[in-house]
């Protein structure tokens, strides 16, 4: 099989493609066939050695994918044919950019039938990031009042979705250019944070969901009420400003994703009820993952970045 690597850090170029030899499943894993990758910021960076989560090259980048199980003799989860999507393995390397991926059943969801393999891609890290912050930890509930940092973002335009299918008023933060984009997934109120500073903008905030980071963070402590929460999938290992938020009574979480097989699973119910849809900004074919990751670099994207194999 085909899978991408890459033997140095550096940009887009050192990706290559070579052929290996098929895994070989272990017990209650399934090898997948892979029709779809979904692409993430994490992977520009560990690609140009800025985040060490996966040690040195050579290394094969990914996790999301979506596929066809080929075999599943060593668990009882899945049949060969099933069409299955997941973020398998992370933080450990699941070698997603590959032909075909060896991963453990619990961490993969039968596709929606309502979702291409590329949508299917394109939601699990999302998704999952998503949910873990506004369900498991923001423990958002009808009527509370939600501000999402990052709205047109791939994080942020399923939070937004999420977070109304709690029963939440949202307000989001984007670019002016991406106000339609961002009042489509349901956002109640959008601050252009290019022409207006968010902490003049809204107040009595109970949970904020941050993907941006930086100063971002320190300043929504003014917009959270007592008690309120935040919840940040950059800043969590921030401890000076964890301590500040808790000398203010406010709640202050980090997220680090997991492949959770019930928040999976909960993604898939609010796609069947028509509530949860994923937009892909642009795909490319598998040949092409240095055009890819040339926009990753680049930033600002709205949604997800999909290559198709």
């Amino acid at each position: 099989m085909r899978v991408i690597t890459q033997q140095t850090f550096g940009g887009p170029e050192v990706l290559t493609i070579v052929d290996v030899p098929e895994p070989r499943p272990l017990p209650t894993e399934v090898p997948v066939r892979v029709k779809a990758i979904g692409l993430n910021p994490l992977e520009a960076l560990l690609r140009a050695g800025e985040f060490p989560l996966i040690g040195r090259p050579p290394f094969v980048l990914g996790w999301d994918i979506s596929g066809v199980v080929e075999e599943a003799p060593q668990t009882w989860r899945f049949r060969p044919g099933d069409e299955v999507f997941g973020m398998p393995l992370f933080p450990r390397a699941a070698s997603a950019y590959a032909e075909v991926v060896s991963a453990p059943a619990l961490h993969l969801a039968r596709k929606p039938a309502s979702l291409s393999h590329v949508e299917a891609s394109a939601l699990p890290t999302v998704g999952l990031t998503a949910w873990q912050g506004l369900v498991d930890l923001g423990g958002v509930t009808e009527g509370d009042r939600v501000l999402v940092h990052g709205g047109g973002g791939g994080v942020g335009h399923v939070a937004i979705q999420i977070a109304k299918a709690l029963g939440a008023h949202v307000i989001a933060t984007a670019s002016g250019s991406k106000r339609k984009f961002v009042e489509g997934f349901g956002a109640d109120e959008v601050i252009d944070y290019t022409a207006v500073d968010f902490t003049e903008a809204v107040r009595d905030i109970d949970v904020v969901l941050d993907t941006i980071g930086g100063d971002t963070v320190e300043r929504s402590l003014e917009v959270l009420r007592p008690g309120g929460h935040l919840v940040t999938a950059v800043a969590m290992r921030d401890s000076v400003l964890a301590a500040k938020y808790e000398a203010a009574d406010i709640r202050f979480s980090g997220i680090a994703v997991d492949p959770d097989p019930v928040a999976l699973r909960g993604l898939v119910d609010l796609v069947e009820q028509g509530r949860l849809r994923v937009h892909v900004q642009e795909t490319f074919p598998f040949e092409r993952v240095a055009d890819a990751h040339r926009l990753l670099d680049d930033g600002h994207l709205q949604g997800k970045l999909v290559l198709t194999v």
